[in-house]
């Protein structure tokens, strides 16, 4: 009899109390229907959760041996739950997918039958619609995939979402990729393979708030802005010379207009007009070049990217409780 393949379900949560027993009852469904070809691990993240979240993953551990779970010390972010769970992930084949079913689970049949019988080496879910969403958080998520298209090399899919399967081997490049300023959907372009792009109309949360303000959402965008582009640098660039072909003809202008007119005693408002201008846009300036100044600051410390305080897992048919785990 053939070896049947393993398939992992990276989960991260971040107070996910109330969601999270629907969402283990769902994906319970699919594995029952995709139990012929493979089995299922579920490895849900607890990024640093306040609530009752933990619990829960430690009861569904108790009554299901194919639950697995991964506590942080604190709450490190979503980019690093997923890099965790991604390090921790045994099987043949991984998806990363949210607990709260916005990424419906019933899509995993179809990204597991794209990779095994289409030839692909990963199967992403893109979300067509945006309904249920706010009309600004939508407008602004648009505007952000076409900016990030036209100032990095990477593709980026309108309505791509961080919901994918992957195969093994790109499971180990994308573990390769250890920076800590992370930006997943980024990384998963720049690695390449052949991705499969798998549209689905988009599902409010099952229960629960979003964990995603519209400030984190905005930070997360300049994230991938900063971290795949060099594009505003070269727009700093094209600003500074700009204002020095403006100042050149600025004094130019200066000295012909004494040397016809003399020098009036008006003037100071327009001056000081100019030494605000060029002092704004020298701030401005100065603010994108530390912006990035601060990545490389934070890569060079070489810190971990997460810090586990409860790792148990039923990997090598062992289990572990206790200890610490860190991302490389």
């Amino acid at each position: 009899m053939d070896k049947k393949d393993k398939i992992t379900a990276v989960v991260p949560c971040f107070n996910e109390e109330e969601v999270i027993g629907l969402f283990y009852e769902e994906i319970c469904r699919v594995a029952e229907r995709m139990k012929e070809q493979a089995e299922f691990e579920i490895l849900f993240v607890n990024d640093g959760s306040s609530d009752g979240t933990l619990a829960k993953m430690k009861e569904l551990r108790e009554k299901d041996r194919r639950v697995c779970y991964l506590s942080f010390s604190r709450n490190f972010g979503k980019e690093a739950a997923m890099y965790a769970g991604l390090e921790h992930a045994t099987g043949d084949y991984v998806a990363v997918i949210d607990a709260d079913l916005q990424h419906p689970p019933e899509l995993l049949i179809e990204m597991y039958r794209s990779i095994r019988e289409e030839g692909f080496d990963s199967a992403a879910a893109q979300r067509v619609s945006r309904t249920g969403e706010p009309k600004l958080r939508a407008f602004v998520s648009r505007k952000f995939y076409r900016v990030l298209a036209k100032l990095s090399k990477i593709e980026v899919v309108d309505g791509e979402v961080d919901y994918r399967l992957m195969s093994r081997q790109m499971v180990n490049a994308v573990l390769q990729m250890s920076e800590r300023n992370r930006f997943t959907k980024g990384i998963f372009s720049w690695v390449g393979f052949r991705t499969k792009w798998i549209p689905y109309e988009n599902v409010e949360r099952a229960a629960g708030t979003t964990k995603w303000s519209f400030g984190k959402l905005l930070k997360y965008s300049l994230e991938g802005i900063i971290g795949y582009s060099t594009a505003p640098l070269a727009f700093v660039s094209l600003i500074g010379v700009l204002f020095c072909i403006a100042a050149f003809i600025a004094i130019l202008f200066i000295i012909i207009k004494t040397l016809v007119w003399g020098d009036p005693v008006g003037g100071w408002p327009s001056l000081a007009c100019m030494i605000l201008g060029v002092s704004g846009v020298q701030l401005f300036c100065m603010g994108i070049l530390g912006q990035y100044l601060g990545k490389t600051y934070l890569e060079v410390k070489n810190r971990p990217i997460y810090l586990a305080s409860i790792v148990e897992t039923n990997e090598n048919g062992q289990t572990e409780a206790g200890g610490a785990e860190s991302g490389k």
